[in-house]
């Protein structure tokens, strides 16, 4: 895999792990109401899961391309429309994702913490719809197992970091109203990305 094409899978899992929405209210929500070490928790557990679906959605894209590549590039066509679509609809966000903290019960143990944090990755469909549509474009290019290793811990790790780094900030204070206010300009970012993306992708199969 180039240095350019890791670049690009890097975009984009910031961007998908940066838009706010239930992952993150979930990590705020232990950081802001359990602690600073609950947080973190939270966060690695979710990483797991979208570490899982990373590898599931890899092995079989790849199956799918070895045995039938005119089906794997409709899958791709399919993928690059629902990344336009997610792209559109986060240009038309105003930013107004409720990031609700409230109703957590005080004690919760770092167990709950990671069950709760591995649970909303793995329960979550747009999450797996969303790796389907990414991955198409880089399972062609992870001949080996170091690429296919890239592309499965890319995604884990960059999500892990950016929630970790969440719990770290709010620990320290009130930055949570300064994040909520920022979150139109994120989804803003993350539309114009998903939408050259799925461009590329159609582009790569013409």
């Amino acid at each position: 895999m180039s240095l350019s094409v890791w670049f690009g899978l890097l975009a984009v899992c910031c961007l998908g792990a940066m838009s706010p929405g239930p992952s993150l209210a979930m990590v705020v929500k232990y950081t802001v109401t359990q602690s600073r070490l609950h947080g973190v928790v939270c966060a690695w557990a979710h990483s797991i899961g979208i570490g899982v679906y990373a590898l599931i959605t890899l092995l079989g894209l790849a199956v799918v391309l070895k045995n039938s590549p005119l089906l794997f590039n409709s899958i791709a066509v399919l993928g690059a429309l629902y990344l336009a679509w997610l792209g559109f609809n986060a240009l038309r966000s105003n930013g107004t994702s409720q990031l609700n903290v409230d109703g957590e019960a005080q004690g919760a143990s770092l167990w709950q913490a990671a069950r709760d944090g591995i649970a909303i990755s793995l329960f979550n469909p747009k999450i797996l719809l969303f790796f389907l549509a990414l991955f198409s474009q880089f399972v062609a290019v992870a001949d080996s197992l170091s690429g296919k290793t890239i592309i499965v811990l890319t995604p884990l790790v960059v999500d892990g970091l950016w929630y970790t780094l969440i719990a770290l900030i709010l620990s320290h204070g009130a930055i949570l109203p300064k994040l909520q206010a920022k979150s139109a300009l994120i989804d803003k970012l993350s539309g114009i990305v998903l939408i050259l993306l799925a461009i590329r992708v159609i582009a790569g199969l013409l």
